[in-house]
């Protein structure tokens, strides 16, 4: 375990608040176990994205300006989730832009990391002590890839998982078909891309589909229980975190 002398705030995001804590658990044991003094303030839920893409900007400025205030002086600021660290790094600036929180927005932007980024890049971690027995193949979230550049992180953390099989995972950097409201209101275009999400899976025959955003978990999980395939989709802090059963 490495000593960083850090303090960081948990940023869950809501899906994970609402749908997957033990995500959020398994975040919170991966920084505390390098050294984080972890914060979870209990009313800190939504970024706002949500609201923000469906083009409500009053709803995502009131949402995003009440995380604004509660981050505020508070350190560090980690999410399990590309996608909502992309919008607090790259869309609060234009959501606050020309406001009295447009500073504090440009603060709060230089200290908000994805969760693997923190890891690696901050932290300088890449084992962590993580082991799984079985073939292993990561799917690239659209945000984390190209609004913060991840990737390398992730896949240099799934290398140091003890007994693992690493396998590339075809158009891993190709889109699932979630991208939140657009698999509700372009279903048929979520659908395709999906399935050829889930044949590029299904080719690797891994035992564990990974990925850094639990939007993107939850479309391929629902593919690929509705076609019965063995493979499951997990979080990478829950593999990373050991909350991960072998079959």
């Amino acid at each position: 375990m490495t000593t960083s002398h850090r303090r960081a705030v948990l940023f869950a995001t809501c899906i994970v608040d609402q749908l997957y804590p033990t995500v959020g658990l398994a975040a919170a044991e991966l920084l505390e176990r390098h050294g984080v003094a972890v914060d979870v303030p209990p009313d800190l839920l939504c970024c706002g994205q949500m609201a923000f893409n469906a083009g409500f900007r009053d709803d995502a400025y009131a949402v995003a300006g009440r995380a604004l205030e509660i981050l505020r002086g508070k350190g560090d600021v980690v999410l399990p989730s590309g996608s909502c660290a992309a919008m607090i790094r790259h869309l609060y600036h234009e959501l606050f832009a020309n406001t009295p929180f447009a500073g504090a927005a440009e603060e709060l932007s230089h200290r908000t990391y994805e969760l693997s980024e923190y890891l690696v890049d901050v932290l300088g971690v890449d084992d962590t002590g993580a082991h799984f027995s079985g073939r292993i193949t990561y799917h690239d979230a659209c945000h984390g890839l190209r609004f913060l550049g991840l990737g390398a992180q992730a896949r240099a953390l799934l290398n140091h998982v003890q007994g693992a099989e690493v396998v590339p995972l075809p158009g891993c950097d190709q889109c699932c078909g979630f991208g939140g409201l657009f698999a509700v209101k372009q279903e048929q275009i979520s659908t395709a891309m999906l399935d050829r999400k889930l044949a590029a899976i299904e080719s690797t025959k891994a035992d564990l589909l990974v990925t850094g955003d639990v939007s993107c978990m939850t479309q391929i999980a629902g593919g690929l229980s509705r076609r019965n395939l063995p493979t499951r989709a997990r979080h990478l802090a829950e593999v990373l975190a050991n909350m991960v059963d072998a079959r």
